[in-house]
């Protein structure tokens, strides 16, 4: 595995045209809300068609997203996107975490960071999110890492097993560093191209 590659591995947040490194609260939300679609067990190619459907009808704000409604995000939002078998539960979910958003935190996820006391409150505020596990959190974080001071997840543990079967030494990268994201998105895509990988 060419490390060089790996290096310039194009993060998941790019390849949705969400500039993070504005550190914004507009682009954060849309980052939380792919990540949302992403840590379902769907294919990352409907997770994706699914944001785009989003971004196409001009809903990737907490409250225009609770505006439209249940009925629209299950249909035509989630079916464009071909989310069809957790399409219900999906859409109750990212309502629900608009709705805490708003409540808790003024609709504003840097607020939530403000907040956190450090890494580890970060990661137990964002699975206290309805629907929201350690799988959709890690997700979310580690693109974030290099503008976010507390936003410092572990690397998945496919991710870790990944890195060990082509000699990659993850230990030798700062965490926070772009290089390290940019090789960590190249492993999890690696994942989708190794068959059968466990």
């Amino acid at each position: 595995m060419d490390i060089k590659r790996l290096k310039k591995s194009e993060l998941y947040s790019e390849e949705l045209g969400i500039y993070l490194k504005e550190n914004n609260d507009k682009e954060i939300f849309k980052w939380f809300l792919a990540s949302i679609l992403f840590g379902a067990r769907i294919s990352e190619t409907i997770a994706k068609n699914t944001y785009k459907t989003f971004e196409r009808y001009n809903l990737l704000e907490p409250r225009k997203i609770l505006k439209a409604g249940w009925d629209f995000l299950v249909n035509p939002i989630m079916r464009e996107g071909g989310y069809v078998r957790y399409d219900g539960k999906t859409s109750t979910q990212i309502l629900r975490n608009c709705e805490t958003l708003l409540q808790k935190y003024r609709g504003s996820l840097k607020e939530l960071h403000k907040e956190a006391q450090n890494s580890k409150d970060l990661e137990d505020r964002l699975t206290n999110f309805y629907g929201i596990g350690p799988i959709t959190t890690n997700i979310f974080l580690r693109e974030l890492r290099p503008f976010w001071e507390k936003a410092n997840p572990e690397p998945l543990p496919i991710v870790k097993k990944i890195a060990k079967r082509y000699k990659i030494k993850l230990d030798e990268y700062n965490k926070k560093s772009l290089t390290f994201i940019r090789i960590e998105a190249g492993l999890i895509r690696l994942r989708n191209e190794i068959k059968n990988f466990k």
